[in-house]
């Protein structure tokens, strides 16, 4: 048996595991909606509203104005049930804007070349390149398959590209509205959720390199699995940049009373401010583990400090994380109050102290042993500064 039909096995030979976790997921899905609140039930509520404008579109069009063509509406109100108000209006005129160059050009071939296969010859590889335009998005290939629609349905008149045309338009309209009028998509969780989730893996970080500090058996691979760690908050904080442009999109064209009757949560998103302190704790962070990388490397020059000094920085690094992990539990519920008592504070500042002697003893035996000390006291310093805005000086 080779090496890869070995790999590929367990995941193709098990196929009752794998179902029996993506019901756990979908489990836990139904629960979260039910439970409250979330992404699962924005999820939920975003699908029906989308399913809604279909059903709208096709009783307008079919049944009140009894359109023979009455499929573009439903098709095209069911896609612009956006993630905001904004994208579905952008996305409204992207597509409005394809289906008719699609209709448009499909028409012209038709009428040049008098057959399906020739229009469809002319006019296709046309429209797929006009959908790599940057102005239609993601919505350019509308154009290629509405021609391969209307060429296809053997309709092709004047008549026929009217209704196409105003069917588009009709369900655009019909499915911004129901989109910006029922329970508009709002995503203000979604910042505070993971900037919380930042400072709580922030700390739990700082524990961890705390913990095996003290310990005083690391190495190389333990260095490494840290800026492994340190690589993960990179990634957090880039799902905060993300629902922070979420959250100043799905705002904009969208009403003060439709926002009052999403019934959000009462707390205002957080500052963007502190999006910028925590990309400056998660560089620190991103410093510290790579300082303590080049110490366990055996072939540097520089050395990590002895085991008091050792010990000492790793309690300081462990009263850090406990400061994110409060700032996170602020963060969620800003009527908290996270500043460290007095006693935290002194501990803090009595272990800076011996830290500084331990510093002053390794400048005493020469530039290496001190290096290593005072870039990672400097870091935990900057680490503190921002962690806990106002005692970073006494």
């Amino acid at each position: 048996m080779t090496r890869v039909t070995d790999a590929v096995r367990p995941h193709g030979g098990r196929p009752a595991d794998a179902l029996r976790r993506e019901a756990r997921i979908v489990l836990r899905a139904g629960r979260a909606v039910w439970h409250g609140p979330g992404r699962e039930r924005d999820l939920v509520v975003q699908s029906l509203k989308a399913a809604g404008a279909a059903l709208i579109a096709w009783y307008v069009a079919s049944d009140w104005l009894g359109d023979p063509m009455a499929l573009m509406a439903p098709w095209v109100a069911l896609v612009l049930v956006q993630a905001t108000v904004y994208s579905s209006l952008r996305q409204a005129a992207q597509q409005c804007t394809a289906i008719c160059a699609g209709t448009l050009l499909a028409s012209g071939a038709q009428a040049l070349t008098g057959n399906t296969l020739g229009a469809l010859a002319l006019s296709v590889p046309v429209l797929m390149l006009l959908s790599n335009w940057h102005r239609f998005g993601d919505q350019g290939i509308y154009g290629a398959t509405t021609a391969v629609f209307t060429l296809a349905s053997g309709t092709v008149s004047a008549s026929a590209v009217g209704h196409r045309v105003g069917q588009a338009v009709l369900g655009a309209v019909i499915g911004v509205a129901v989109n910006a009028l029922v329970l508009p998509p709002i995503h203000l969780r979604d910042v505070r959720e993971n900037l919380a989730a930042l400072p709580q893996e922030a700390g739990d970080v700082l524990h961890r390199i705390a913990g095996d500090l003290s310990e005083g058996d690391w190495d190389g691979q333990t260095a490494a699995h840290w800026s492994s760690c340190a690589a993960r908050l990179e990634r957090r904080l880039d799902a905060l940049r993300s629902a922070r442009g979420w959250s100043q999109e799905s705002l904009r064209l969208t009403a003060g009373p439709l926002r009052a009757a999403r019934r959000l949560p009462p707390q205002s998103v957080p500052p963007a401010e502190e999006d910028e302190r925590w990309s400056r704790v998660t560089g620190h962070i991103a410093a510290l583990t790579r300082t303590l990388t080049v110490a366990a490397d055996d072939g540097r020059t520089p050395a990590p400090p002895d085991g008091p000094a050792l010990r000492s920085y790793a309690r300081l690094l462990d009263l850090i994380g406990d400061a994110c992990h409060a700032e996170s539990r602020r963060l969620l519920d800003p009527r908290e109050d996270t500043r460290p008592d007095g006693g935290i504070e002194d501990a803090m500042w009595d272990l800076h102290e011996r830290l500084q002697k331990e510093l002053r003893e390794y400048a005493s035996q020469g530039a290496a042993p001190v290096t290593v000390l005072g870039t990672l006291l400097l870091q935990a310093e900057n680490l503190w500064t921002e962690t806990v805005p106002g005692t970073g000086d006494q």
